[in-house]
């Protein structure tokens, strides 16, 4: 028990404000099952430090009896409770029955892909009701209800039930919670929040229609609740309990689960539907979609969409690399973005991921920066990919990309590997340690901020091509493994896998700490120096910096009171010589 403690309490970090989306088999161009997260958390849990990293949990035997501990998280928006065990560093909720098997599984702040390819992504939403954790009444968040699906399940209807029976009867609190569950055949969502009842829990499932893309960021995205629909499940409780606190009555017509349980976006408009709109915009833009909404409950954007075209690898790889890029909300430019096209903002109190309306208040703040969906504050992301032709420990291949999404190569892990590289194992954010796999890409998205125009080249080139080399790479593994289990050597394969996910994640940090390395040397003090040729070049800034900086009013002649009085003195770039004798008025006719 102790063991299982130990390892439970290092799976809490923090999760808010994440986007997901799920790509299905019909959407995909060789039938594989997506499901992609980014873990956009800024804080602390109670062992101050947050995942960054990467836990692989081994499958494992249980002897009758024995118990599966529940620990509190941090991050779920409730109060620590529970008792302190060990040391006093683990709050503990409950217990429930163990299973005499536990599937092995990747999670972090949450579950990602266990060994028979069942995949799971999370994003947080605000509920009305979002109550405190209490020790045996209400045990249960998102976290662990995701770590539990993929140590106990193989499909995805399967851990959506068995969420939803968990949450009935051991209780949720928190924040509200939308997870993807997807095999490689299908894929559901399952939203959840507290009861008014202050027991169990209120969920809702729906699942995603083959050859459609779903795509969330922080607000509930199903909507009407058909009872007898097949293609959705619920609370046993629903209807009566939302009838009864006054959620929803009959007579209003079909149940509105966003409506009932939500006041939709949270931080500021657009935080949530922009991220939507702009995924669902750049994947099927045949659809016209506006960006534009009335309010949160909108219904404009639909709960999923069929691509244009057929979502490959590389397309799935690039789906959380988006700052608006060639819309009018494009972060790349206008004056925040700075001279070199920097796409990150410093977070300010209008950013802040706090509730900004209720049930008859809108708080209207100062301003706010788009929230785009590659967050500079992201902790890692990744994209699970599930194939039906392959066996299980062959067909799941977990893309994991420290630190933000759009400077990140994405290295593959297979279902069946049994390690992973050291790097992305270690590491937290408040020690800089270069061996860490966030800190090597983490620093690379800092030190690009510098001049981001010019360097954001350099590692995007870099970027293509270590993810094309891991995608021939797969190929050729796929089938090598895949000959391994049809002549029955399962440990075989598994050698070669796990070798392959350590080997492939170790060369990939090696070649990013290279590329850091050039990148200092290049981008050094405000110069470009080829480090081929080690010509230097003085860029300087874009003419329309140097007009917005008012540098044609700098030092340019003796009398600076004078040209700084002189209105509507435009940048051209240009320079002219003139006698020493010349008067400012003779100058300044010239500029």
């Amino acid at each position: 028990m102790l063991l299982i403690l130990l390892i439970l309490a290092t799976l809490s970090g923090t999760a808010a404000a994440c986007t997901v989306f799920a790509v299905t088999p019909g959407a995909s161009d060789d039938g594989s099952m997506y499901a992609g997260h980014t873990n956009d958390g800024v804080g602390f849990d109670w062992r101050q430090r947050d995942d960054i990293s990467l836990t692989y949990i081994p499958a494992a035997d249980h002897a009758p009896g024995e118990k599966r501990v529940i620990v509190f998280d941090p991050v779920s928006g409730s109060d620590a409770a529970g008792h302190s065990q060990g040391d006093g560093s683990a709050p503990v909720l409950g217990y429930i029955d163990q299973v005499p098997h536990t599937y092995g599984y990747y999670t972090a702040s949450y579950g990602m892909m266990n060994e028979h390819q069942l995949l799971s992504a999370e994003c947080t939403e605000y509920a009305k009701i979002q109550l405190d954790a209490e020790e045996g009444k209400r045990i249960f968040y998102s976290s662990e209800l995701s770590n539990l699906a993929l140590e106990r399940c193989t499909t995805a209807r399967a851990a959506v039930e068995l969420v939803g029976e968990l949450i009935e009867t051991y209780g949720y609190y928190g924040t509200g919670e939308t997870l993807i569950f997807a095999d490689p055949e299908e894929a559901w969502v399952i939203e959840m929040c507290c009861s008014p009842d202050g027991t169990g829990g209120l969920w809702v499932a729906q699942r995603i229609p083959d050859g459609e893309i779903f795509v969330a960021g922080n607000e509930f995205r199903i909507r009407d609740v058909v009872p007898g629909d097949p293609d959705m499940l619920y609370a046993t409780d629903l209807f009566k309990v939302a009838e009864e606190h006054g959620m929803w009555s009959p007579a209003n017509g079909t149940f509105d689960w966003l409506e009932a349980t939500s006041y939709g976006e949270y931080s500021h408009p657009y935080y949530s539907l922009m991220r939507v709109w702009s995924i669902q915009n750049r994947l099927a833009p045949s659809l016209n979609l506006s960006p534009y909404v009335g309010n949160s409950y909108t219904r404009a954007l639909p709960f999923t969409i069929e691509p244009d075209e057929k979502v490959n690898i590389t397309t799935a790889l690039s789906i959380f690399r988006d700052h608006y890029e060639g819309t009018e909300f494009d972060l790349t430019t206008g004056i925040a973005a700075g001279p070199f096209e920097n796409p990150y903002r410093y977070l300010g109190p209008a950013d802040a991921h706090t509730d900004f309306q209720n049930a008859s208040y809108i708080e209207v703040r100062a301003g706010a920066n788009p929230r785009p969906v590659s967050a500079i504050f992201c902790s890692y992301s990744y994209v699970a990919q599930a194939r039906s032709t392959l066996p299980d420990p062959v067909g799941g291949v977990l893309w994991f990309g420290p630190a933000v999404a759009y400077e990140t190569v994405y290295a593959p892990m297979y279902a069946g590997a049994e390690n992973v590289s050291s790097s992305y194992l270690i590491g937290n954010r408040t020690q800089y340690d270069p061996d860490a796999a966030y800190w090597t890409f983490d620093f690379v998205t800092n030190w690009a901020m510098l001049r981001y125009d010019a360097m954001i080249v350099d590692i995007q080139a870099q970027q293509s091509e270590l993810e094309l080399q891991s995608i021939e790479a797969i190929q050729v593994t796929d089938q090598e493994a895949a000959a391994l289990i049809a002549d029955g050597d399962d440990d075989g394969a598994r050698r070669l896998l796990t070798n392959f996910t350590v080997q492939r994640g170790d060369e990939i940090i090696d070649e990013w700490q290279r590329l850091t390395g050039m990148l200092i040397v290049k981008y050094s003090n405000g110069l470009i120096t080829d480090p081929a040729t080690e010509e230097v070049d003085e860029p300087g800034y874009p003419a329309w910096w140097y007009q917005e900086a008012e540098y044609q009013y700098g030092p340019r002649v003796y009398d600076l009171e004078a040209l700084r009085e002189t209105p509507g003195l435009n940048y051209t770039g240009q320079t002219v010589w003139v006698p020493k004798n010349s008067s400012f008025e003779e100058i300044v006719g010239l500029l």
